[in-house]
């Protein structure tokens, strides 16, 4: 879990746009972040089996 420091300084525009760092907006975790969706693996894991993400669904094969 990041501080409310690091939370607020990912938000806050950075001088130059390679330092952009992308957090879920749900946990606030920076690694295993999914764009298309804004959050991290875990937190996506857990929305998508509770059948709260529309569109996904668990694939078997």
């Amino acid at each position: 879990m990041p501080k409310k420091s690091q939370i607020i300084r990912a938000k806050k525009p950075p001088k130059y746009k390679t330092r952009i760092v992308r957090r879920c907006f749900r946990c606030g975790r920076r690694r295993g972040y999914m764009r298309k969706f804004g959050l991290c693996r875990i937190c996506f894991r857990e929305l998508a089996n509770k059948g709260l993400l529309p569109g996904i669904r668990k694939s078997s094969w």
